[in-house]
């Protein structure tokens, strides 16, 4: 087992996510009816279960009831929490509340965090991140927002439509981001807004259907924003500072999805290597040809590596910096590894991978939707390429021999 440059507090509490995992959580998920979303019920009783442990919002200052870890010392209880699609929502580390949690954390006033941040870090309300838009409007390219919001009196009005709302369905409040200064650049030009779900003008126009997993039972909304009134206290953090302030909530949100997946791998391919290790076939167990064990190899040693990037970007945003390229690093290799790892998974447990009663098929469509959400492979490989290309050293080319010369 390779070891991490994981502190010694990251290790314990690691530890103590794996034993809830072990011992309360899988166990849970193996008592769902293949299919099944899980209960209102049974989340209530996992997270209750968590707090027993010692792993409930580790991420969260212990002021707004969390246990105040350090953003890179809860990274192992992250991937602890992958390994089953409840692990998450019983730890309260579960997108896209943990993300919005953070933001909140960061750039909410006061009365912002006891109306919002406390009762989501309790689990008694959740919400929505609702930023991306349809064609013609802001998604890997978020400069093409159109949602507006004009301050009228002591009110902002909101009018746009939005896609892809995460838990929007579910939310009682929505992060909203929206245009406040039509004549600025809109890296200079947005802002984010706390609305309730039940205001007036908010019409959540359907949950879209998409390739997924019911297990959680988290849906992706769309939504029109019909004048939709919010007070001046509902802007979040400051007017025109809306990319700032998203962008310090997705740099670690994509990092904690990065573990997140990383832990579903690796339940995936612990599977998978039980299966073989029983499974005979053509004279022998599968877990013997040297084919199927190279193929675990290779997801092993990629796995591996990705786990130690995502750390090292970590790292960075823990010393203050903003690490978009490592962080971009991170999320772009970490999607098609555990993708990858997952399909390899599926494949060699033939109609046990493409069954329910094994979680992998519910891995396998879950973990498509990371090479898109939180930024597509596309946008992340255009940061990489512009730091890349950003200080080329024309002298390595001295020697060579061109036209003509």
């Amino acid at each position: 087992m390779l070891s991490f440059s994981d502190s010694a507090a990251a290790e314990e509490l690691a530890g103590r996510a794996h034993d809830l995992m072990e011992e309360v959580v899988i166990p849970a998920e193996r008592e769902l009816d293949p299919g099944m979303t899980v209960s209102d019920g049974t989340i209530r009783e996992l997270r209750e279960a968590a707090r027993e442990y010692g792993v409930y919002a580790p991420q969260i200052d212990e002021e707004y009831g969390g246990m105040g870890y350090d953003f890179r010392d809860t990274l192992p209880t992250f991937e602890e929490a992958g390994r089953s699609l409840l692990g998450a929502m019983a730890m309260r580390v579960d997108a896209p509340d943990e993300g919005n949690m953070h933001l909140l954390e960061l750039h909410g006033s006061e009365l912002q965090k006891e109306q919002y941040l406390e009762p989501l870090v309790k689990g008694e309300i959740a919400s929505g991140f609702s930023m991306t838009e349809p064609m013609q409007g802001g998604g890997s390219d978020p400069k093409m927002l159109q949602t507006t919001a004009e301050k009228d009196g002591d009110d902002w009005v909101i009018n746009g439509h939005k896609w892809w709302t995460s838990k929007g369905i579910q939310a009682d409040v929505l992060l909203v981001f929206a245009r406040t200064d039509q004549e600025a650049h809109p890296y200079e030009g947005c802002s984010v807004f706390l609305v309730p779900k039940e205001a007036d003008g908010v019409e959540i126009v359907r949950n879209i259907p998409h390739v997924g997993s019911d297990v959680h039972g988290v849906g992706h909304a769309e939504i029109k924003y019909n004048d939709v009134r919010v007070p001046e206290e509902h802007l979040l953090g400051e007017e025109g500072k809306g990319f700032a302030h998203v962008q310090e909530r997705l740099g670690p949100a994509r990092l904690t999805h990065c573990m997140r997946f990383s832990g579903m791998a690796e339940r995936a391919l612990d599977i998978t290597k039980a299966y073989m290790h029983e499974r005979d076939g053509f004279g022998s167990s599968m877990a013997d040809k040297q084919a199927p064990r190279f193929e675990i190899a290779e997801q092993e040693t990629r796995l591996a590596a990705a786990r130690s990037l995502v750390r090292q970007a970590a790292d960075q945003i823990s010393a203050g910096k903003e690490a978009r390229e490592a962080v971009s690093m991170s999320k772009v290799f970490t999607a098609n590894v555990t993708q990858e790892a997952v399909d390899t998974a599926l494949q060699f447990l033939g109609g046990n991978g493409i069954a329910k009663d094994l979680p992998v098929a519910d891995f396998y469509e879950d973990i498509r939707q990371f090479r898109i959400v939180d930024g597509a492979d596309e946008v992340h490989k255009r940061t990489i390429a512009r730091e890349a290309f950003a200080d080329v050293d024309e002298s390595e080319l001295q020697q060579v021999t061109r036209f003509g010369e």
